[in-house]
């Protein structure tokens, strides 16, 4: 080694073949998935893992406003041999373990990551280990859960937070609650008798007001009043996992929720409604219900498939290309879909749409072309479905349009009202058939039973050929289940399927079809309220069949 070679200083910033992981603590709030930050909308996005902390967090991965990058892993931590919560230091060996890989994980943490959940061990694991981390805060179930149950914690004399998820209630832990006016414990099922006896133990009383809740800030939230002493048999009375989170509201606080319940009295609390559509295509209308507390479920009527032969919308396609038409015309999410398919066969995109105008038949529609990079020229600004479109739509004029072509690529079943509308406005239609549409597979044995059962409280029909192909596919639904239809022509299919409809949309839009169901459940709840009885969900009452029509 030359004499100037030895004295050369290392470089620590020279380049590596390896990616170094790292690992995102992130905060999801204490269940319900409209409190996810911006921050953690973009971690996930990121993500080239998503580790939960149980399977009850896979419900936010749905959310609409989540988008995991193609090929993210997502693994569950799970439980011990023992059935018990692991470790910090065996969670922290299966985060790095697939941050050793130089993946960048997303650790999804229950409320606050700091504040509610010893997260702060698999951290210091992390650094030991060499992987960098960082935290993305989230909303502390601590505080978001009260106010989920209508608690008042600004009133409640003064606040003591404690979180104990390993059951270790010891008395330096523990010494102060005697003296606490109020005291906010966030718990396992498992773990109550234990926290009652360190309560008990700290000084307070037997009969101390509680309030407990379960699954906080979800739309399976079940809050109950009791006493101290009648904590642990109230909790047994919900027959819950031990391992699911609670959280215990103790003292002055816990008095005064008679007057402040507001998220279980949401007209749709708890409702269990079925959405006949795939998750893309239900994407608004559940976020929607979910905002009235609904819990969704969708269920494919329809899969949608490539035309049978491909040679017409080639043509079309080269026609786009070289100029043929005016205006490309898009009825649905699916044939944008299916168009942005061709264009990528074909090595397109959306460039090739310059000096073309573009209408949708819809905000959603328009949303999904916003997606591709395209901006529609005409969305109908009133009823959006093809008869309101065609009302919008301009009539050709000679002078200012040098092509007198629309390209509008639909559905196999489509019908022919946009069609003839655009033909009696002087427009030459190229109607081809982009997609076809078949019926889904039957929903598994469970859903089908549940919908004929009346386990559902609500079924939401878009459109008539929903309400053919779910009773094709699945049966009818029980004459308890709450029947909501998007406009009169669904209503008249459902009736004419033996079915009674009880709500049906002011608007065609998935949106307010949501927000009429929701309606209807108020003034349903306040009927009940009204006459003294107690508001059972559809699914509760069995005692009166509906008449058939």
């Amino acid at each position: 080694m030359s004499s100037s070679s030895a004295h050369q200083p290392r470089n620590p910033a020279a380049p590596t073949s390896a990616t170094r992981g790292r690992v995102i603590f992130v905060g999801t709030g204490p269940g319900d998935p409209d409190l996810l930050t911006l921050g953690a909308i973009a971690a996930l996005a990121d993500a080239s893992a998503v580790i939960l902390d149980s399977d009850r967090q896979s419900e936010i991965l749905s959310h609409p406003a989540i988008t995991l990058a193609e090929g993210a892993e997502v693994a569950t931590l799970g439980t011990g041999e023992t059935g018990r919560p692991l470790s910090a230091s065996a969670r922290a060996k299966i985060v790095l373990r697939h941050a050793a890989a130089g993946s960048r994980v997303v650790r999804l943490v229950t409320g606050d990551p700091f504040l509610d959940n010893a997260v702060a061990d698999e951290a210091a694991a992390c650094v030991r280990g060499g992987i960098d981390f960082e935290v993305v805060p989230g909303v502390s179930s601590l505080t978001a859960v009260p106010e989920y149950a209508g608690i008042d914690l600004i009133h409640a004399g003064g606040v003591q937070f404690a979180s104990v998820t390993d059951g270790k209630f010891s008395k330096a832990n523990t010494g102060q609650w005697g003296s606490a006016a109020t005291i906010v414990i966030s718990t396992l099922v498992s773990m109550v008798g234990g926290m009652v006896d360190a309560a008990l133990a700290a000084g307070r009383a037997g009969t101390d007001h509680v309030i407990v809740t379960l699954h906080g800030g979800s739309t399976e939230q079940i809050t109950l009043p009791t006493t101290l002493d009648g904590l642990v048999e109230a909790v047994a009375s919900i027959k819950a996992p031990g391992l699911d989170p609670l959280h215990v509201i103790v003292g002055a606080a816990a008095e005064q929720r008679r007057e402040l319940s507001w998220y279980e009295t949401k007209p749709l609390f708890g409702w269990r409604v079925l959405v006949p559509r795939t998750k893309d295509q239900a994407g608004p209308m559940v976020a929607r219900l979910r905002t009235y507390g609904a819990h969704s479920e969708e269920v494919p009527t329809i899969s949608v498939e490539p035309p049978r032969s491909p040679l017409q919308m080639d043509k079309a396609l080269r026609g786009l290309v070289e100029g043929r038409y005016e205006w490309v015309v898009f009825t649905s999410v699916n044939a944008v879909k299916a168009l942005r398919e061709k264009f990528d066969e074909y090595g397109l995109d959306a460039r090739a749409f310059s000096g073309l105008k573009v209408a949708a038949v819809g905000s959603v529609t328009a949303e999904s072309l916003q997606a591709w990079g395209i901006e529609a020229d005409l969305v109908p600004t009133g009823e959006q479905s093809s008869a309101g479109l065609a009302a919008e739509f301009p009539a050709f004029d000679e002078v200012l349009d040098p092509i007198n072509r629309v390209f509008l690529p639909r559905a196999d079943i489509a019908t022919e009202t946009l069609t003839a509308g655009l033909t009696s406005l002087g427009w030459e239609v190229e109607d081809v058939t982009a997609y076809r549409t078949v019926r889904a597979t039957p929903p598994p044995a469970p859903v089908r039973e549940a919908i004929k059962s009346g386990k559902f409280d609500a079924v939401v029909f878009t459109s008539s050929s929903t309400v053919r192909n779910l009773v094709g596919i699945a049966g009818k639904p029980h004459p308890s289940t709450i029947i909501a239809a998007i406009g009169p022509a669904t209503a008249k299919t459902c009736e004419e399927h033996g079915l009674r409809v009880d709500v049906v949309a002011h608007k065609p839009s998935v949106v307010e079809l949501a927000d009429s169901l929701a309606s209807f459940a108020a003034e349903r709840r306040d009927a009940f309220l009204a006459e003294g009885e107690p508001v059972l969900k559809p699914s509760q009452r069995r005692t009166s069949p509906r008449r058939r029509v």
